[in-house]
């Protein structure tokens, strides 16, 4: 196995500095006035005896890498997996290649990987956004290189984004909930100041004050121990011993709550109705099944690309931003079924 080519070694073997060497490989030379000679000579040689030389001389003389980047909060999560299944899916028709990323929801993370992507001259970017990187964001639109965002939106970063209509989502549940005769209705979700999840809150809200109900609400701290989701759920149903029908704001708090609902020895929706926003398999295969608020996943990824695809290929602008919010599809199941009187 040949070692890998390092900036030491390309400046060592045309004898010229570390410094520019690293300018030339970074996309950088014109903007720090290195001749077009001596780029080409380095891209000659790392095409010669260069690590992986054809895709990165390709992506210096060409400015095209044919890459993009997706960056989500957890590819491990089914709902990200999905999308990032189907775009990658659609990409490769298109003869670009996926790089994945899990940020989890992490700025600092998330600043981090975009600048890594950008030294490996990825062309566009697909973001499930954590809060604080319009500025990372506005930086990439200078250097026209298109973003597009997914699942939640930035609210001070002029982008393309797509997203499902998640305040819709949790109004309609509820308010369906209400209609089937339920009166003490709980919202439990994670303590997460992103737009989507203050729409999914700002939805119970609402269904609960248009049917005269008071409101439940519990905000949980995310963990990668389910333990400690499971926890605070089961002590605010412990709390709340006249509730009669909880909403979850995402999968992940869902199938945690169903534990919790099961630890407590309640039987749904006898005891307690159930619906979670998310649907994945987990709820299907749940005794009884459980009522879901589905993302249109196929939807979802299909703009999401195509707005990314387009601007790569030049049918719209960098900067010409499109918004588009998509309906989900609340799946009814024997979980929030009308209540007996």
């Amino acid at each position: 196995m040949k070692k890998r080519l390092s900036i030491a070694d390309i400046a060592e073997a045309l004898n010229i500095s570390k410094t520019s060497v690293s300018f030339i490989l970074n996309g950088q030379a014109e903007e720090k006035r290195i001749s077009k000679k001596l780029v080409d000579k380095v891209v000659q040689y790392v095409e010669e005896v260069g690590y992986k030389p054809n895709l990165l001389a390709k992506s210096l003389r060409t400015g095209k890498s044919n890459t993009i980047a997706l960056m989500v909060e957890d590819i491990s999560n089914p709902f990200f997996a999905s999308i990032a299944r189907l775009i990658e899916d659609r990409a490769y028709q298109n003869g670009y290649r996926i790089t994945y990323c899990s940020t989890d929801n992490d700025t600092a993370k998330t600043k981090d990987m975009i600048g890594i992507f950008q030294d490996r001259h990825v062309d566009g970017y697909i973001i499930a956004p954590p809060e604080g990187i319009e500025d990372d964001i506005l930086s990439l639109q200078k250097n026209n290189l298109p973003v597009v965002l997914f699942d939640r939106y930035l609210q001070h970063a002029d982008t393309d984004y797509v997203i499902t209509d998640n305040k819709a989502g949790t109004h309609q549940a509820t308010n369906m909930l209400a209609k089937n005769g339920y009166k003490k209705i709980a919202f439990i979700t994670f303590a997460n100041p992103q737009v989507q999840m203050r729409d999914r809150l700002q939805g119970y809200l609402d269904a609960i004050k248009q049917n005269n109900l008071e409101h439940f609400v519990a905000e949980v701290l995310f963990s990668r121990n389910d333990q400690d989701i499971t926890k605070p759920i089961l002590d605010f149903l412990n709390q709340h011993k006249q509730l009669d029908a909880v909403v979850f704001g995402t999968n992940h708090v869902g199938a945690c709550g169903l534990k919790a609902i099961q630890q407590l020895g309640l039987k749904v929706p006898d005891d307690l109705a159930v619906i979670s926003f998310d649907d994945y398999d987990v709820f299907q295969l749940h005794s009884p099944p459980v009522t879901a608020i589905a993302q249109p996943i196929q939807q979802i990824a299909n703009q999401v690309i195509n707005l990314l695809l387009n601007k790569l290929n030049g049918a719209t602008d960098i900067l010409q931003t499109q918004q588009i919010v998509i309906p989900g599809q609340l799946h009814i199941r024997s979980s929030s079924a009308a209540k007996i009187s």
